[in-house]
């Protein structure tokens, strides 16, 4: 059959079948729920070494050494290094030859008998492909979503062997891989909002196009990497930081982003709420601005928006929020702290433009309830018009006659900061100008960029410079 039409039984089935793989499988949190499935469906001895449930704490600590955080990426690498290095060590000098070692974990919380706990987890494997070969591994972040604890143990052992066969069967295939993990499941039981290919096996992945893919495929909502081009987990980066965001092409980013960025987060951290806090800036890239040339997703073009950001040193998200509301949504679930959003005074005409909310009941007064309450701020960089002096603020922004009373009411109640300390010679500079001049030859797009993005976008001849 092929991998596409095999269940979850007949993948645990052909896993065991397969006398290549052999290893451990450690679980901590909501039960064995992966290894459940392989001795149910018979033939586990040809692949199960030894199966455990460190639930203790205590025992936990003996075993993996102690950690501040049980439901961590740290603890569930010390479970695959531990259970896969045990295997090694045991089981090289008689079936080394012939055998592929692997150790699989997951450390999870379900939802307890009190609810309203956040259902989540770390899960992993760590295998060889072939027998005395280097190891690689695949670590994952999951979210559970349904509302009975069974039902989100029942889902968690499904993403298990989805990923164990994955590992084993796909791992010369990394897409056909990530689009297997939700067989036999939907996005409305699981999210996987991060995800690392590391290894021998996947020495050419880019983890940065794995994480989008995620968000391609709806797995998850966003993904997150950092200036290193370092995957994060977005809720353990988020949590109990406040949080600055700005919007954009940034083909290239050029001074103004930079500037609207700084701008915003020298007022925001003015605000009482914020001083003292940690904050986090944020350039985010929505899937539609990512699509905009059709259907098709340009790899190429989106690596060299992601390292001509990396340049910047700022933390990068994506997301398939495209209105403001969700993305606000998205983030003040994960962190209770103060969120503000930067954006230029053509994102905010954009913003009142009704047509992008007919999907809500309570059209554009919805999507302002949603954006807004909790305290959220926009704050709102100029626009320089044509002539040097037509310049547009918050203060002197039009909108539609209708909406002028919304408009009023949402500046009364400080819903807008207006960014009056920004560098006036970067009002005239724009992305699109900057990408067009790349294009052309024209030498003078270098004073429209950071001098790091200047340097990446020569020396790796991105958005088509040929200099």
């Amino acid at each position: 059959m092929k991998d596409e039409e095999l269940d979850t039984h007949q993948k645990a089935l052909k896993i065991n079948l397969d006398r290549r793989w052999y290893g451990t499988m450690a679980e901590i949190g909501a039960g064995q729920e992966v290894v459940r499935w392989f001795f149910r469906v018979g033939g586990a001895a040809g692949t199960v070494a030894k199966s455990i449930s460190a639930y203790d704490m205590v025992v936990s600590d003996a075993i993996y050494g102690g950690t501040e955080r049980y439901v961590s990426r740290s603890r569930l690498q010390s479970m695959l290094d531990y259970e896969f290095q045990l295997n090694v060590d045991r089981l090289s000098e008689k079936r080394g030859d012939s055998t592929a070692f692997f150790a699989f974990a997951d450390t999870v919380v379900a939802r307890s008998f009190k609810g309203g706990n956040e259902c989540h987890g770390w899960m992993g494997v760590k295998f060889q492909s072939r027998p005395r070969d280097e190891p690689s591994q695949i670590l994952l972040h999951v979210r559970m979503l349904d509302s009975e604890a069974a039902l989100q143990q029942e889902a968690l052992g499904v993403v298990g062997v989805n990923l164990l066969y994955g590992a084993f069967f796909l791992h010369h295939d990394p897409d056909k891989l990530v689009e297997s993990l939700l067989d036999k499941l939907t996005t409305g039981r699981i999210e996987i909002d991060a995800i690392e290919f590391k290894g021998i096996e996947f020495r050419s992945v880019d983890n940065r196009l794995i994480s989008l893919k995620l968000v391609q495929l709806g797995l998850s909502g966003a993904a997150m990497f950092g200036a290193t081009g370092e995957i994060l987990q977005p809720s353990d980066v988020l949590y109990k930081k406040a949080v600055m965001v700005e919007r954009g092409s940034f083909r290239p980013p050029t001074h103004v982003n930079l500037n609207m960025l700084e701008c915003a987060l020298d007022k925001f951290r003015q605000d009482p709420a914020v001083q003292g806090k940690e904050v986090l800036p944020i350039f985010e890239l929505t899937m539609r601005n990512l699509m905009a040339g059709g259907n098709e997703l340009d790899r190429r073009d989106f690596l060299a928006r992601a390292d001509v950001l990396a340049a910047c040193g700022v933390t990068v998200l994506i997301s398939d929020y495209f209105e403001y509301y969700r993305l606000a949504a998205y983030l003040s679930w994960r962190t209770k702290e103060r969120i503000g959003i930067v954006m230029g005074v053509p994102s905010l005409v954009e913003l009142f433009d009704e047509r992008y909310y007919t999907q809500l009941p309570g059209g554009i007064l919805e999507s302002f309830g949603r954006l807004f309450k909790n305290d959220l701020k926009l704050y709102v960089y100029p626009l320089q018009g044509a002539s040097s002096s037509g310049l547009t603020t918050v203060q002197t922004l039009e909108v539609a006659p209708e909406l002028k009373k919304l408009y009023g009411y949402l500046a009364d109640r400080g819903s807008f900061v207006e960014l009056d300390n920004y560098n006036p010679d970067y009002l005239r500079f724009f992305s699109r100008d900057a990408l067009a001049k790349i294009a052309a030859g024209d030498e003078s797009w270098r004073q429209m960029v950071p001098q790091a993005v200047a340097d990446v976008i020569t020396s790796r001849r991105f958005f088509g410079y040929r200099g």
